[in-house]
């Protein structure tokens, strides 16, 4: 089962190539004797409740480290506020966030205290850009743009979990090849504008006109995309028996595309409510 999404590539399990011994094997039987082979523990699998439990650990993990972040940052509400604390979190947090994810996608075996410090690091940025974007953008008629960029997060997960399942849709070769270059691609123009904004020059890629609007968009449907792979994924996952160890690679995979889907869907609500 090869895969091309590199969460999952350096997974034995996910590609075929991992070979367990099961505990009903006779083959594993012995009787203690030295050189005769003992017999083996089961080795637990991968199923969809270890998927869900990881996955919700995961995201506890962020919102717990989005919630701290946001109460020991200064009010904004106050017009002498400083931004510096904020700022700053958004920063490390989010090279933190992107250094763990990078470690984790290429990891051969997966590590949950390195995929759990990436839900701190994640965490602590998505807290503080929230907080930004919340005194910036909500409204008191419109209500605060967090609150539906969350219920709109969980909505994607909902609605495109369902059409997966009730539309039986197939994953091919080249979706995933597709999806993994958009997705390398898109972080890619990313970090060129985040280069070319210390230089003064941009093209307004996280902006609030035209071509920030367009690339939210593409990164919401990207997001959804990424979702379609991490099912898939887990799903054939599952099929095959891989080690239940796996679950905190899937946990993950989900993660990252949640995340990705809420700070697109974020930066869509800033431009639509903005003045």
């Amino acid at each position: 089962m090869k895969s091309n999404n590199p969460v999952f590539q350096r997974s034995e399990a996910f590609n075929g190539t991992s070979h367990q011994s099961y505990a009903g094997d006779p083959a594993t039987w012995g009787t203690g004797t030295p050189g005769m082979p003992t017999h083996q523990a089961p080795v637990e699998r991968m199923t969809i409740d270890s998927v869900v439990q990881k996955t919700a650990i995961s995201l506890g993990v962020v919102f717990a480290a989005a919630i701290v972040t946001w109460m020991m940052t200064p009010d904004l509400r106050d017009p002498s506020a400083n931004l510096g604390p904020l700022i700053g979190a958004i920063t490390i947090g989010s090279l933190a966030a992107f250094g763990l994810s990078m470690v984790n996608a290429f990891k051969k075996v997966v590590s949950p205290p390195l995929v759990l410090a990436f839900a701190v690091a994640e965490g602590i940025a998505l807290g503080a850009l929230s907080k930004l974007f919340d005194a910036q953008f909500s409204s008191p008629d419109g209500g605060s743009i967090v609150t539906q960029a969350v219920l709109g997060t969980f909505a994607a997960f909902a609605g495109t979990l369902a059409a997966y399942k009730f539309f039986n849709i197939q994953v091919g070769a080249k979706f995933r090849t597709f999806v993994i270059a958009a997705v390398f691609g898109m972080i890619g123009l990313s970090l060129l504008e985040m280069l070319l904004g210390a230089f003064g020059n941009q093209f307004g890629l996280f902006g609030f006109g035209a071509m920030g609007m367009l690339f939210a968009v593409a990164g919401l449907v990207l997001g959804i995309f990424m979702l379609i792979l991490d099912f898939d994924f887990v799903e054939k996952g599952i099929a095959a028996g891989i080690e239940e160890r796996e679950s905190w690679r899937a946990a993950f995979a989900m993660t990252v595309s949640l995340v990705w889907i809420y700070t697109n869907l974020l930066r869509l609500l800033a431009i639509f409510n903005q003045d």
